[in-house]
C-alpha cells in the first residue's frame, strides 16, 4: 500500500534520525525538515514517483555556530547509525544551516534584507519548494525563514499582478490575427501560451507560488477557482478555429477579471471588447494594470513598475540557469 513521502519521512525522522541525534548529541538543537525538489515535497507524489529519487529522507538544520563546531561529527554519526534502509526503501539525509541551504539553493542570504529586486529574480518553483514540505522538528528557527518568505511582499505582488495582466492583453489579438492569416496551429499556439499566463495570474490572486511545468496544472487544479476555471481554460485549447478561441479566451478573461474584483484592491472593474485598430478580433480588456499601479508605495518597486512591466524571472522560462548566476538577472532591474 502506497504511504506518501511526506508521511514516511516524517516516520524515518522521528524512529531513527532524532533518536541518534538525541543519543550522541544531546542538548545540541537541531531542526529536521523534508524539503527541495520531489514530488512528495509538494504533496503531489503517488506510486509511480517511488520509480527514482524517491526516498524517506530528513534535512538537518545546526545552527551556525554547531555547524562550524560539530557538523562534521554529526555527518560522521548519521551516516554510521541510520539505517541504509526504512520501510523497504533506501534512505537520505543531509546537514545544513538553514543560511547555507538558503544560499545553495536560492542564492539568497537570510540573514539581509530581501530587496524587491531579490524577490523578483527568485525562481517561483524555488520558493515553493522551500516552504511546501514538512518540517519535523525546529530548534534552529528554520520555520521564521520559512515564514519570511511564505509569500511576496504586498507591493511586489501588486507589481507581478501587473505584469501578468499585461501579459494576456498585448497577445489576445493575435490569437485572431494568426487564425485569419490562415495559422490555426500558431493561433492554437499562441492561445495555449495565454492559457498558462492566465493560469498564472490566478495562482497570484490567491497567493501560492506556482510549481514547475510537470505539477503546475495539478496545482492549479487545487486551487479555490481550479474547478471553475479548468473547464472553461479547456475550451480554449480544444477550440478548432480562432473564432471559437477567441470566445473562449473572452470567457476566461471575464472570469479573472471576476477574481479581480473579489481582492477588493481596486474599485470594481467591468470588462469591455476592443477591436485594437479596427480590426475584426475582439480582445478582452478592464484596465486593471492602471487601477494597481498607485497602490504601490515602495519606491524601489515603483521605480520597476515604471518601466515596462517584464515580471519575474520565472518569465524568461527559455533560459537554464544555475543559482550561483543570479547576481547576472540582478542587473534586469537595475
Amino acid at each position: 500500500m502506497f504511504v506518501p513521502g511526506a508521511e514516511l519521512s516524517r516516520r524515518f525522522h522521528d524512529e531513527a534520525v532524532q533518536p541518534v541525534l538525541s543519543a550522541t548529541f544531546p542538548g545540541v538543537p537541531h531542526s529536521a525538515a523534508l524539503l527541495g525538489r520531489g514530488s512528495e515535497v509538494l504533496g503531489f507524489d503517488d506510486e509511480m514517483s517511488t520509480d527514482h529519487d524517491w526516498k524517506p529522507r530528513a534535512l538537518i538544520f545546526l545552527a551556525e555556530e554547531d555547524e562550524r563546531r560539530l557538523g562534521a561529527e554529526v555527518r560522521a554519526a548519521l551516516q554510521r547509525d541510520l539505517p541504509a534502509t526504512f520501510a523497504g526503501r533506501p534512505t537520505g539525509h543531509a546537514v545544513h544551516t538553514v543560511r547555507g541551504y538558503l544560499r545553495q539553493q536560492l542564492e539568497l542570504d537570510i540573514d539581509h534584507d530581501i530587496e524587491p529586486r531579490d524577490w523578483l529574480t527568485l525562481p517561483e518553483h524555488g520558493l515553493r519548494a522551500f516552504t511546501s514540505g514538512v518540517v519535523f522538528h525546529d530548534e534552529v528557527d528554520l520555520q521564521t525563514a520559512r515564514d519570511r518568505l511564505a509569500y511576496y511582499p504586498h507591493d511586489v505582488w501588486l507589481y507581478l499582478l501587473i505584469a501578468g495582466w499585461w501579459r494576456v492583453h498585448p497577445e489576445m489579438n493575435l490569437v485572431g490575427r494568426a487564425g485569419a492569416a490562415g495559422d490555426e496551429l500558431g493561433s492554437s499556439l499562441i492561445g495555449s501560451r495565454l492559457v498558462g499566463d492566465l493560469m498564472r495570474l490566478a495562482f497570484l490572486m490567491e497567493r501560492q507560488y506556482a510549481p514547475y511545468s510537470k505539477w503546475f496544472g495539478t496545482a492549479f487544479s487545487r486551487l479555490a477557482c481550479g474547478p471553475e476555471l479548468t473547464p472553461v481554460l479547456w475550451n480554449v485549447g480544444r477550440a478548432a478555429t480562432w473564432p471559437d478561441r477567441e470566445a473562449a479566451l473572452m470567457t476566461a478573461y471575464e472570469r479573472l477579471t471576476a477574481m479581480h474584483n473579489a481582492l477588493g484592491l481596486t474599485a470594481p472593474v467591468t470588462t469591455e471588447v476592443v477591436q485594437m485598430w479596427d480590426r475584426p478580433f475582439k480582445v478582452a480588456w478592464a484596465g486593471i494594470p492602471d487601477l494597481l499601479l498607485p497602490l504601490i508605495q515602495d519606491p524601489a518597486v515603483v521605480s520597476i513598475a515604471q518601466r515596462w512591466p517584464v515580471g519575474p524571472v520565472d518569465q524568461f522560462r527559455e533560459l537554464i540557469w544555475a543559482p550561483q548566476n543570479r547576481h547576472l538577472l540582478l542587473r534586469l532591474f537595475d
